[in-house]
């Protein structure tokens, strides 16, 4: 499992670590990317909150110096759109960092695309460059 945030300051961290590229290269996981998902979330639309994450990531990956084919479109969008379906599911008042661990807690396997995708279609150039529907079973309503 995930590790849990503790506090609000906690994910603050995270993402400000994060947009001005002091997260190493290799110190950016899932969980850090679920983070990033819950805190554009909370005061952006679903699609302000991708194109957000997307910016964030192309310009941490030209910082470190890393190709920029690693990013991966199909898997942004799937996953922001798990986050907001998980947020939305959450009863108002609940604290960001309530927020976080329950995102964390239902999504902290990121292998759970693979239940959507299959290998060969996730990891496909057509996905990668952009976003490109289930072959397995769908996840928007």
């Amino acid at each position: 499992m995930n590790k849990p945030i503790d506090t609000d300051e906690d994910i603050e961290r995270i993402v400000r670590l994060f947009e001005a590229c002091e997260t190493a290269k290799d110190g950016f996981a899932h969980r850090e990317h679920l983070v990033l998902a819950v805190w554009y979330l909370q005061t952006m639309s679903v699609r302000a909150a991708t194109g957000q994450i997307r910016t964030s990531l192309l310009r941490f990956l030209d910082h470190h110096q890393i190709d920029r084919r690693k990013y991966h479109e199909t898997l942004t969008v799937f996953w922001v759109e798990k986050v907001s379906d998980c947020l939305a599911a959450l009863p108002a008042g609940t604290s960001l960092s309530e927020k976080c661990n329950e995102v964390l807690r239902r999504l902290g396997n990121k292998d759970l695309v693979l239940e959507f995708y299959s290998p060969e279609l996730l990891w496909s150039d057509a996905a990668r460059d952009s976003f490109v529907i289930p072959d397995k079973k769908q996840w928007r309503s």
